[in-house]
């Protein structure tokens, strides 16, 4: 799934380029109990994201590049499904430097090679 071409980013976001938190690119963030119906009402973008994260519990970076969603519109999206308790977000104090981080760094960067 990639995102359409023709849509602009701020007809996703609402014209806004800041979600109500901060979302660093590692950011974990994963679901909290599915809802399909709610799932129907999202934008393709945006149900896109909701989905992957009610999968596995992925980092910012792996669910914008996953779905096809620029990194700026994903974090805005995302914190909208975390304002609505929709998808749960890592705790902010969560080191960046945690030992799984850094393995999934490495791996994806080997992936990339």
């Amino acid at each position: 799934m990639t995102a359409n071409p023709w849509v602009r980013p701020y007809v996703l976001t609402g014209g806004r380029t800041r979600g109500r938190r901060h979302l660093f690119v590692h950011t974990v963030v994963s679901g909290a109990g599915y809802d399909a119906a709610f799932a129907e009402r999202l934008l393709p973008e945006a149900r896109a994201l909701y989905e992957r994260a009610h999968a596995a519990a992925e980092s910012v970076a792996e669910l914008s590049a996953h779905c096809g969603v620029s990194l700026g519109v994903t974090r805005v999206l995302l914190a909208d499904l975390a304002a609505g308790d929709r998808i749960v977000i890592a705790a902010e104090g969560a080191s960046p430097y945690d030992p799984h981080v850094l393995e999934r760094v490495i791996d994806g960067l080997r992936e990339l090679a």
